[in-house]
């Protein structure tokens, strides 16, 4: 998980190997709620982007320290 969200080895900044997931249904809303917590605090980690699964998903790292990947998966119908 932490190579995927593109934390250097070793981990040293306290990555417990949990993520938090928002799921949204459309590429622009991942692009939309990324930019909400930038504005709001977040730091980007790794900016939005197409998968190996097909979907769409980035990560940001929140005030507290707990990571957050926000995805879009065109399988999953949540309209």
């Amino acid at each position: 998980m932490a190579k995927d969200i593109g934390l250097p080895a070793p981990f040293e900044f306290g990555f417990s190997g949990i993520t938090l997931a928002h799921n949204v249904a459309s590429k622009s809303e991942v692009d939309a709620v990324l930019q909400q917590a930038i504005t709001a605090g977040a730091t980007l980690i790794k900016p939005a982007q197409e998968v190996f699964w097909g979907g769409y998903s980035g990560y940001f790292q929140d005030t507290e320290g707990h990571y957050w990947e926000v995805a879009y998966n065109p399988y999953q119908d949540l309209t």
